[in-house]
């Protein structure tokens, strides 16, 4: 995998992790809950449990280091132990005692939390994975990077000490690209934004398509770089992206413009140039027709949109 391309599409889609609550239990017990978040991760700190959810046929049997991503589910349920089991309510709050002194030989923990991306990048996010994303942490080459990162990110949340949130944020960002990592390596991905960021021989021309989006890319250029025949080329992208490679160029063009929109202050025109459009009326065409709305009403509403978050 091209490790700064990745960085890249995370960082264009502001990829970042909110730990939510979790369970400390031991013995027999049970948990059920309702999921309101587009994708959500549980991760196993210790011991292990069946992880269950609407849509999936079999349940997920996690171990410690083991962490399952879900995806447009609607609830998730968890059991552990002997019968007869009693239920656990979730907590938000980790520096309870019930965390903070559980015993990782005795213990079951799980700890969950939601993975969110802009608007502009949720699409992209949520067709690249699958209902339910079993992360193994054994079968990981990366494994023992996993459980470490999520070791810390447990003492951090349990603990406390200064600057706690500020390593909680952190450690969170860290374990979903070490669980981004592993889930690429051990998962034969559907097709879509992550399958195409790692398939090294489409490589040559998604570095071109990103690199120099302005340019009216044609696609004899792309399957030359890619070293393939046009129609090979043409295949293989459709197949590893989902979508056609000209078709890609226009949704990676409208992820840069939709960031420029929220974070700067170019003017329609001059972006519209910047990314290859012949006009603005061309540009906001093609934005409204893909966004849902014009590059002038997008920008006033996500700003507006930010203003409360920014008294937080």
């Amino acid at each position: 995998m091209n490790p700064d391309r990745l960085s890249e599409a995370l960082d264009l889609v502001e990829v970042r992790s909110v730990l939510t609550g979790g369970v400390a239990a031991r013995g027999g017990w049970w948990a059920r809950g309702p999921l309101a978040d587009p994708v959500k991760f549980f991760a196993m700190v210790s011991g292990s449990a069946r992880l269950t959810t609407d849509g999936v046929v079999e349940p997920i049997d996690l171990v410690t280091g083991d962490v399952a991503i879900l995806s447009g589910r609607s609830w998730v349920a968890f059991e552990a132990g002997a019968a007869p089991r009693h239920e656990v309510q979730p907590e938000s709050d980790f520096s309870t005692a019930r965390f903070a002194g559980s015993d990782p030989a005795v213990d079951d923990v799980v700890i969950g939390g939601c993975v969110r991306v802009n608007e502009a990048g949720r699409t992209l996010l949520l067709e690249s994975l699958p209902p339910v994303a079993h992360i193994r942490s054994s079968a990981a080459g990366d494994g023992d990077r996993l459980l470490a990162t999520l070791l810390r990110l447990f003492d951090e949340a349990t603990a406390d000490r200064p600057g706690s949130a500020f390593a909680i944020r952190q450690y969170g960002q860290l374990l979903l690209l070490e669980v981004l990592r592993c889930y690429v390596d051990q998962t034969l991905l559907p097709s879509g934004w992550l399958r195409l960021l790692v398939d090294e021989r489409l490589r040559p021309a998604v570095d071109l398509l990103h690199g120099r989006p302005e340019h009216a890319w044609g696609l004899e250029e792309l399957a030359r770089a890619a070293a393939m025949s046009r129609t090979t080329f043409a295949e293989r992208f459709r197949e590893t992206a989902g979508v056609p490679p000209l078709t890609y160029l226009g949704r990676w063009r409208m992820l840069l413009a939709q960031r420029a929109l929220r974070h700067g202050d170019a003017r329609v025109a001059a972006l519209a140039a910047e990314l290859g459009y012949g006009s603005e009326s061309a540009f906001s065409t093609a934005f409204k027709r893909v966004v849902g709305e014009s590059p002038q009403r997008y920008r006033a509403r996500v700003r507006q949109e930010a203003v409360p978050l920014a008294g937080r």
